[in-house]
């Protein structure tokens, strides 16, 4: 903090000194005029220190402050003043001049005694307590609010000289919170402090030093590990989101970062562990690494003679700019690895910062974020599960510790409780985006590290893919075979596609007319947009978390996430995962809750200027109008489907049958392009259902952990009840029920695999999705091509389609007149990282996947230059 000391003797000269010593920067000294030749002590010292000396005999003239002294004062820059014994009438214009005002000591216990002679008349009086205060200046230097009173006994053989020399002078030179006050007064006193030196307190049998606090403690329940403070209203709370603490108002504030004694910086909610932690053991080539970072110090502090473990950076006379040179120098020789300024200030002395370094090269982040896991034993491995919201790289619990059960549709138990994100917990998540975006780490990297981040989350996820498929099975009942190939395989495909991408997003030069005689040069630029919210359906969590998230990172942009109340687990595993891959607080964000809830504030929030949709048509139409009428949101929407699949006679009949089974029942029919209605020809139409009956009664309906199940639960309860109505009301419509049809007789959510025939095209089941495993099979007349073009096409749906013909110029044909935005030719569900994916008419609009996915996540602007 910039810092005018304004004041005498050899008490202000040791104020003067303890500022320095704790990083301040003094701009000015302000002190009496030399008197018979002696210069005042705060005087001499500042001048031996090269900091600007003034000593002005007035301040001011007929009751106006002078204007050449007020000049010379401002020009300093000054943050706070302080005043440590000034026998000068400083002028108002100095007093509120600064940013944090001006803070006073007196050497008395307010309001008992003021002016000079104060200590004196504490004797003359028989005070039994003598002691001093600080407070902020006011009109008349005594009247202001009060910062800090400390007290101490008058012994009887007490004078002015030991009163002084015993308490009030060494005492005096100290900053020390006071807590008879205020939560925000207590708020203030810290963040006016904050970075260096900060605010301290005696707790924990050790000096601690206060950083980062806020008084956004919404949501936040004081529910932890007790920390007893002298003298404070009430004893602090170490929760997973810092450290609360309470004013004489019974308000709260947050720290969240705590400095030990040892001048070991930690996070405030790593209190205890903090304090006893151990260091690591490094290895040789670690070892080699210190070195070469000790060298970097060497090189950054020259006036330090010898780098060891003790050294502080700040204290040895880094400054701010010292900070980005360390880490772009730990930068070049740790082979990228990327810190944050945050780090320097968290690990200041040589031997914390390797220590913290050496975590982080070994990819050992999860101590810089405290995780409440649920832990299952499942499928020959211990799962640990991430329960609560993640909002600014922390996994926090709801406002009011809401929580809800996710339950395995396999057999309907519980697995755990989950945090039930509320409208305040999305506001927080958007602003800690909005920070991220606007003023973080992630704004200001090359896009080529941005890829490189996106690399090493695409990494971490193959490494935990095992993991994350048994968590989709067990949330999703998704077969864990197909998890690990499609779920978890597709979903690191997509963020190793998209980090190819982050540094090959660039606009283009164009050609205008000139502005003659001048030129012109007219450029454009692809940017992110800003805060983007992200909301996922229940069917493949992860992968379209995946399809979406990747590409809005890639674009540079930040995010929240809202996945599917149903199925939040994997979606909170890969928010851990982030963390690992050292992806910045506040980009990734993610929200499990309810659409009406999460999705709408969303949908609302000024601050989010995108949404990306996965869902029904019915939320996907609400959600457009929720973006027009807020702020004119961009949105992209993937909505329902009835694809249509036409299989001629001239087929391959049995890759059509496999692929047909497979179009329909790929995931329990839980897919977004399922084949929703097959036409197949005439001629081979009874074959094809005959074929296509056998194959099912092959199916295993099973476990999804089991390696031999390839038909597992459907999702949730509510959606096997609607597949249930969605046969019966088939049947009713006089359309002929094959096989299936039912619920499987067994615990958890299992539906029969099902084939309707004699489907009419004005049956409900001929028009609406079921989003299950359910063939509906219509006839068509042989050699009928533009009739059935015409009813495939007869469908307000256009999310994708297919064709199975040996004849290439149907196959083309039929193609071009498909209304849809994939078509499949001979094969289905080939979807592909680098193929843009989406649907016409009510399928939504918008593309996932490919470079034209980027799209929606950039704003193209245009320059234009004359010269």
């Amino acid at each position: 903090m910039k810092i005018a000391v304004i004041g005498q003797s050899l008490f202000g000269q040791e104020v003067y000194n303890h500022l320095k010593e704790e990083g301040h920067k003094v701009v000015g000294v302000f002190t009496v005029p030399d008197q018979d030749g002696k210069v005042d002590p705060l005087g001499l010292k500042a001048e031996q220190d090269g900091v600007p000396v003034f000593k002005f005999t007035r301040w001011r003239a007929k009751g106006q402050a002078l204007p050449d002294v007020v000049a010379k004062y401002q020009a300093l820059g000054a943050e706070l003043n302080v005043l440590p014994f000034c026998s000068q009438f400083i002028p108002m214009e100095i007093i509120s001049a600064p940013r944090y005002g001006s803070i006073i000591y007196h050497p008395s216990l307010l309001p008992r005694h003021r002016g000079a002679s104060s200590i004196n008349w504490t004797l003359i009086h028989g005070d039994k307590k003598a002691g001093f205060t600080i407070f902020w200046a006011d009109d008349g230097l005594d009247t202001g609010d009060l910062l800090l009173q400390k007290e101490c006994d008058v012994l009887p053989d007490d004078t002015v000289n030991t009163l002084y020399s015993r308490f009030l002078f060494p005492e005096g030179v100290k900053g020390m919170i006071n807590w008879e006050q205020p939560a925000e007064a207590i708020h203030n006193w810290i963040r006016g402090n904050d970075k260096v030196p900060g605010a301290w307190t005696e707790a924990c049998g050790q000096k601690l030093t206060f950083f980062n606090s806020t008084l956004n403690t919404a949501g936040l329940v004081p529910e932890g590990e007790a920390v007893p403070i002298p003298g404070a209203h009430r004893p602090g709370v170490v929760t997973k989101a810092g450290l609360l603490l309470f004013g004489n108002d019974d308000q709260m504030l947050l720290v969240k970062n705590i400095q030990l004694e040892d001048g070991k910086m930690i996070p405030a909610s790593q209190l205890f562990r903090g304090m006893d932690s151990s260091a690591l053991e490094l290895t040789e080539e670690e070892l080699v690494t210190a070195e070469a970072v000790r060298g970097a110090w060497k090189r950054i502090l020259p006036s330090v003679p010898e780098v060891d473990d003790s050294t502080d950076f700040f204290k040895s006379g880094a400054a701010s700019v010292d900070v980005v040179r360390l880490v772009e120098e730990v930068k070049e020789l740790c082979d990228g690895m990327e810190l944050e300024n945050e780090d320097v200030y968290m690990a200041t002395t040589f031997g914390d910062f390797i220590q913290l370094l050496v975590r982080k090269l070994r990819g050992d982040k999860e101590s810089e974020c405290v995780i409440d896991y649920v832990e299952k034993a499942v499928n020959k491995l211990t799962l640990h599960m991430p329960h609560q919201l993640f909002i600014g790289g922390e996994f926090v619990d709801a406002e009011g510790a809401r929580t809800y059960e996710t339950i395995n549709p396999t057999d309907g138990s519980v697995i755990c409780q989950v945090a039930l994100a509320q409208v305040s917990d999305v506001d927080k998540a958007v602003a800690a985006a909005k920070d991220a975006f606007e003023h973080g780490l992630w704004g200001r990297i090359s896009a080529r590290d941005r890829g490189r981040l996106l690399y090493r989350l695409a990494d971490l996820m193959e490494q935990h893919q095992e993991e994350l498929a048994t968590i989709e099975a067990l949330d999703a009942g998704a077969v864990y075979t197909l998890a690990l190939k499609t779920h978890v395989g597709m979903s690191i495909q997509t963020f190793r596609y998209f980090a190819g991408w982050c540094d090959k997003i660039q606009g283009s030069t164009i050609p205008i007319n000139q502005a003659r005689p001048n030129r012109n040069l007219t450029l454009t630029r692809r940017e992110p947009i800003g805060v983007c919210g992200i909301v996922i359906p229940w069917n493949y969590p992860l992968m379209m978390l995946s399809w979406k998230t990747a590409a809005c990172l890639a674009a540079g942009n930040t995010v929240v996430i809202k996945p599917a109340q149903v199925t939040p687990l994997t979606a909170l595993k890969f928010a851990e995962l982030t963390l690992k891959a050292g992806i910045p607080k506040g980009v990734v964000n993610i929200l499990p809750g309810s659409g009406s809830l999460v999705g709408q504030r969303l949908s609302d929030h000024p601050d989010v200027r995108k949404i990306g949709f996965t869902g029904s048509t019915e939320v996907g139409k609400h959600i457009m109008k929720s973006c027009a009428l807020s702020n004119v949101k961009k949105v992209s929407l993937e909505l329902g489907g009835k694809s249509p699949l036409i299989i001629f006679s001239d087929c391959d009949l049995s890759r059509a049958v496999q692929m047909g089974m497979s179009a329909v029942f790929f995931n329990k029919g839980e897919n977004c392009i399922a084949a929703g209605r097959l036409f197949v020809e005439n001629s081979i139409h009874d074959q094809f259902v005959q074929k296509v009956v056998e194959e099912v009664g092959k199916m295993k309906i099973g476990n999804p952990l089991d390696r031999d199940t390839n038909h597992g639960p459907q999702n949730h309860q509510a959606h096997l009840r609607k597949l249930v109505e969605y046969c019966q009301r088939g049947v009713k419509e006089g359309a002929t029920l094959v096989c299936g049809g039912n619920q499987v007789p067994r615990p958890g959510f299992f539906f029969e695999p099902t084939v309707f025939t004699d489907v009419e095209d004005h049956m409900f089941i001929a028009r609406e999705e079921s989003f299950g495993p359910i063939m509906i099979i219509s006839r068509f007349a042989d050699g009928d091509m533009d009739t059935v073009l015409s009813r495939a096409n007869a469908t307000e749906f256009g999310l994708a389609s297919g064709v199975f013909t040996r004849d290439i110029n149907k196959a083309l044909y039929v193609s071009d007149k498909l209304e849809a935005g994939t078509v499949f030719i001979n094969t289905y569900n080939k979807t592909d990282v680098a193929a843009p994916f989406g649907g016409f008419k009510q399928s939504g609009f918008g593309k996932d996947l490919g470079e034209a996915a980027l799209n929606e996540y950039l704003r193209v602007k245009t320059v234009t230059f004359e010269y």
